[in-house]
């Protein structure tokens, strides 16, 4: 008989999250289920990489020796089934590593394994049909990396529905461990569009590990008691999808209304038009109720048909960087700082010019201390300051290029500047790969996900879907008005809002949620897309989009072009978004005087 609740426990955000997750939430948790995640885009490259050194390696090489093993025997015992998606680009070898050391650990588990999303040998085939870039319609580059489908969540069920006890994957999107899982317990259909996107949402939740449970939270003088002994996120769901967030008793963090909306808001671009392989999902009117101390009832998520398109995303090596960092203290701190960056710049292109090189292809100057970050018309650096840390970073097409800056910035030190000393590593500034990303989308009847267990190919639900119908969205709007006072004052966002950022390629998002309701109006007035623009023109290339959220009392800004074409090939400090929270937080919101006690 199908249990009424089902426990999840989300004990992996990323490749290098804590291994104590796993016994955490096995000891404390009673969960049935652990789901993992591992691989981000530049991920996949990085694999890919070790693949083509070693037939053995390509996949998470940390989930089989560091989880797995020390926690096999408990995993059985408990009878808790495990779906990771660390097979990257070798699932075969990742499936064998767990079947040696179940076989050495003498414990019979079933392994399953869901690929068919590598298609970098089909690089050919699909340049010559013409594949070009999401946003900008490049043709897909000559030399690629890795080329990788987003898979979605219905293999992941079939292979539950045969007895798997560990499930692995290639590339699937993030929260499709989470939704596979609650397909196989629920038997839900292609075409339970709202249980899809409400498990959807289950998994977008806890796919980030500790980011629900009060980590990286705006208020983090709320969760930071319990930081040394993080409690890892678990869901509990019911049949209809409704699902409450919690985690461990007796480990630290904090779940709240807040912590979960800023993990809601995180990285979703458009709230009611998430793109998923199995449902396209509408997250506008969530609702969130606080049940308990560390328990959030989710409720309120619609969904729609999913697409007749998969997301791929490729990457391919364009350049190499390197990174140099270096402590200044004294007089004229930042016109010294300025001055040393730029005259290693200098020195660097002349020589590259002496021996054809061709100049940087990118390269920055910060002065990290001095509000480096922020847009310097609003908060520029204050005149008493005596201690910086300089950071050039370069990127060059030729690796012989950077190397050279790597061994002349460490060259001129006695000519330059003083008052100095070592902000970093010792030794030379390491030279390393520029990875990019290259992302299409492909028609789904193109590929198809292989489920296999015991040698055996596995038969599984998957819908064609259809061409997006945007009209089939009923657009949510705000309409509250600021009401005038001849009384008011200035306060920062913050005091009204908490505020959660992250990258989406080269996109930000900024998720923004009223601390009540009867601030929105005054939020609304102040924050919107000319302004948020204004705020963050030092990095921003593109337009602002802004939209609502009345379930969360939220709004969500998305930046595009605003991280400096994004991840390792961007020369930005933050290449990720991360920070912007931060700084939306500090935009000034007028406000009547009486509204805040």
């Amino acid at each position: 008989m199908t249990k009424k609740t089902i426990k999840i426990g989300g004990a992996s955000g990323y490749w290098g999250d804590s291994a104590f997750s796993t016994e955490q939430l096995l000891d404390k948790g009673q969960v049935d289920y652990l789901v993992y995640d591992y691989l981000a885009e530049v991920t996949m490259s990085l694999l890919a990489n070790a693949r083509s050194k070693s037939d053995q390696l390509g996949y998470a090489t940390d989930f089989v020796q560091q989880i797995l093993k020390p926690n096999l025997k408990n995993i059985a015992e408990r009878g808790v089934k495990v779906v990771a998606n660390a097979g990257g680009v070798n699932l075969a070898a990742c499936q064998q590593a767990i079947q040696n050391i179940l076989d050495e650990q003498g414990i019979q588990l079933k392994v399953a394994a869901v690929s068919g999303d590598n298609l970098l040998s089909r690089a050919d085939e699909l340049r010559d049909a013409g594949v070009k870039e999401m946003q900008t319609g490049e043709p897909l580059p000559a030399k690629l990396a890795s080329i990788n489908a987003y898979l979605g969540a219905f293999p992941i069920a079939a292979a539950l529905d045969a007895g798997a006890d560990i499930v692995i994957t290639g590339r699937v999107v993030d929260s499709a461990t989470t939704l596979g899982v609650l397909i196989h317990e629920y038997k839900w259909a292609l075409d339970d569009y709202d249980k899809l996107s409400m498990g959807s949402l289950a998994g977008h939740l806890i796919e980030c590990g500790c980011q629900v449970t009060g980590g990286n939270f705006t208020d983090w003088q709320d969760s930071c008691d319990g930081w040394a002994d993080m409690g890892y996120p678990i869901i509990e769901c019911e049949t209809n999808g409704e699902f409450v967030v919690t985690k461990s008793a007796g480990t630290g963090g904090l779940v709240s209304k807040f912590t979960v909306a800023e993990q809601l808001v995180y990285e979703i671009g458009d709230p009611q038009a998430y793109f998923l392989p199995d449902v396209v999902c509408d997250f506008a009117s969530v609702e969130l109720t606080q049940l308990a101390d560390n328990r959030v009832l989710v409720s309120g998520a619609i969904g729609y048909p999913a697409t007749d398109q998969y997301k791929v995303s490729a990457t391919q090596m364009t350049g190499y960087r390197a990174t140099y960092t270096q402590l200044l203290t004294g007089f004229d701190v930042l016109q010294k700082g300025q001055t040393t960056g730029e005259a290693i710049i200098k020195r660097c292109n002349k020589l590259f010019n002496e021996r054809s090189y061709g100049e940087f292809k990118a390269s920055s100057i910060n002065l990290l201390g001095s509000n480096a970050l922020w847009n310097k018309d609003n908060f520029s650096a204050p005149e008493s300051l005596q201690e910086i840390v300089l950071r050039i970073a370069v990127l060059h097409e030729k690796r012989e290029a950077v190397a050279l800056f790597s061994r002349e910035i460490m060259g001129v030190i006695l000519n330059m500047t003083g008052g100095r000393c070592a902000a970093g590593a010792a030794g030379r500034p390491k030279v390393s790969p520029v990875i990019s990303l290259y992302s299409f989308l492909m028609d789904k009847d193109k590929t198809r996900a292989v489920v296999e267990m015991d040698g055996v190919e596995l038969p599984y639900q998957q819908t064609a879907g259809q061409p997006f119908d945007s009209t089939s969205i009923k657009r949510q709007t705000y309409s509250g008005q600021a009401e005038s006072s001849v009384n008011n004052k200035q306060v920062r966002l913050i005091d009204l809002a908490i505020a959660r950022s992250g990258d989406k390629g080269n996109f930000a998002n900024i998720g923004v949620i009223a601390r009540k309701a009867e601030y929105m109006p005054y939020i609304d007035q102040a924050i919107n897309e000319q302004s948020v623009a204004e705020w963050f023109s030092h990095i921003l290339n593109g337009k602002v989009e802004k939209f609502y959220l009345p379930g969360i009392d939220a709004f969500n800004f998305l930046l595009h072009d605003a991280l400096g074409g994004g991840g390792v090939g961007s020369m930005n400090v933050d290449v990720q978004g991360k920070t912007y929270a931060q700084q939306i937080l500090n935009m000034p919101v007028t406000v009547p005087s009486d509204l805040i006690n």
